[in-house]
């Protein structure tokens, strides 16, 4: 492939930008390299600068669920264009979102609109703060919640005690006043409730954590936490800026038959283009100002084009849902890539994934590959191994987010012969011999 004005770019890109990006993971430090500049997308498909195009597997990052570009969408999203871009006032946008939205999820009474999932999980952590009148929330490891400061914070050298701060920049008594438990382990978590229980103020995790590979939890294990929160008055936050509305219309809450609290969203409510949004139960959500004492605010918050453009992924989502054909399609591609592992490989590996959301794992030869629920147990070969992955494919017409650690998402755009693409392609890197160049 031609990758000189990539290149380019990027060399301009590292004297205005920290790290040359805007986002982190965008600059390909996870698998080496020089990231791609992409100018164009359609369907399932990314053209970069230089002219090459892939198949999407990262679909910006899990928004685009019809895929980039979907013509209804973006045909939602120029009519409100073409009436005025941002108004700074109430709009009938967002009032028929929300109706939508709190019509259709029984547990969002009330919601309100924000600009990212950072800014939803910061504002529902402190409607859970002045609801219950206490300062501390439990986190798990392998969850993310955005850059909040007090979600930025990993254990110190006991369960729940003495955190630190994740990123510089974060008080210590910021760092203080987040606990952390492991997933997937009811015991260490019975231990931080009998400690700390009526300190908690909120427990918050991804029903469905998929930012540290895809570590499905087991229900058994979320109901135990459910139950733990609601016997000390804690408020149960699900984050479901990934998983809601795209594993299902109610997200991971409507798959697991739990209602939390409170529930935070992103992503696929604005169709792709910039929004978060908390909501919940009335109750909470009316001590937000104006109506309540908690003060939160945002001049962008229910962009109307925004607004528009989710209203129009949201109504499809319900008029036909795509959930069966993608897990349908999802499955065709984990199947595939693991028979040709098995044929071509002697590395452990197996394709972990829910609904449409896909992770290869890769482990060492012999080795005996259970579903990993938590980070500690990712195998240690994963990471060298995807990135040399990562590259074969890439040069074979295939992007993937550009990490061992992040997740994969298909879209409906994503038809059966994208997916045999991506096997041929996965083939032909195995038998080269890629996965066995690497360290164990």
């Amino acid at each position: 492939m031609k990758t000189q004005r990539s290149a380019e770019l990027w060399e301009r890109a590292l004297r205005v930008a920290p790290g040359g990006v805007h986002s982190p993971v965008r600059a390909f430090r996870g698998v080496g390299g020089t990231p791609r500049f992409m100018n164009a997308a359609h369907g399932a498909e990314i053209t970069d600068v230089d002219g090459n195009r892939y198949v999407d597997w990262c679909m910006a990052w899990g928004p685009l669920i019809f895929g980039h570009a979907e013509p209804q969408v973006h045909a939602a999203a120029r009519d409100a264009l073409a009436s005025g871009w941002s108004y700074g006032t109430a709009d009938t946008r967002s009032l028929e979102l929300a109706e939508l939205i709190t019509t259709h999820v029984p547990w969002v009474r009330r919601i309100r609109f924000v600009n990212s999932g950072t800014e939803a999980v910061m504002s529902a952590l402190r409607v859970a703060r002045a609801a219950t009148g206490r300062d501390r929330v439990l986190k798990f490891a392998g969850c993310y919640h955005g850059h909040v400061d007090a979600m930025l914070v990993r254990a110190g050298s006991g369960l729940a005690e003495q955190p630190e701060p994740d990123s510089a920049g974060i008080s210590t008594d910021t760092a203080h006043a987040t606990l952390m438990a492991p997933l997937d382990d009811p015991a260490a978590l019975d231990a931080v409730f009998q400690r700390h229980g009526r300190e908690l103020a909120a427990v918050v995790i991804e029903p469905l954590p998929a930012n540290n590979g895809l570590l499905p939890q087991r229900t058994e294990f979320l109901q135990h936490l459910v139950a733990r929160a609601r016997a000390c008055g804690t408020l149960v936050i699900f984050d479901e800026v990934i998983s809601g509305f795209r594993i299902a219309f109610g997200g991971m809450a409507e798959v697991l038959g739990i209602e939390p609290d409170l529930v935070t969203y992103g992503k696929v409510i604005g169709g792709g283009f910039p929004v978060g949004a908390y909501g919940g139960r009335a109750e909470l959500m009316e001590l937000v100002a104006p109506a309540g004492p908690v003060y939160q605010a945002g001049t962008l918050s229910a962009n109307p084009v925004a607004m528009a453009a989710g209203f129009a992924t949201l109504h499809r989502l319900l008029r036909d849902p795509p959930y069966a054909l993608l897990e349908e399609r999802a499955a065709q591609l984990a199947a595939r890539l693991e028979a040709i592992m098995a044929a071509h490989s002697p590395r452990a590996f197996r394709v972990q994934r829910f609904g449409s959301l896909f992770w290869p794992v890769f482990g060492a030869a012999g080795e005996a590959l259970e579903t990993v629920r938590a980070p500690e147990r990712i195998p240690q070969g994963h990471a060298a191994a995807f990135r040399g992955l990562f590259h074969a494919l890439l040069e074979r017409g295939h992007y993937l987010a550009p990490s061992a650690f992040e997740v994969g998402f298909l879209s409906t755009a994503h038809e059966p012969e994208h997916i045999e693409s991506l096997a041929r392609a996965f083939e032909a890197a195995v038998r080269a011999g890629i996965l066995e160049n690497v360290s164990r």
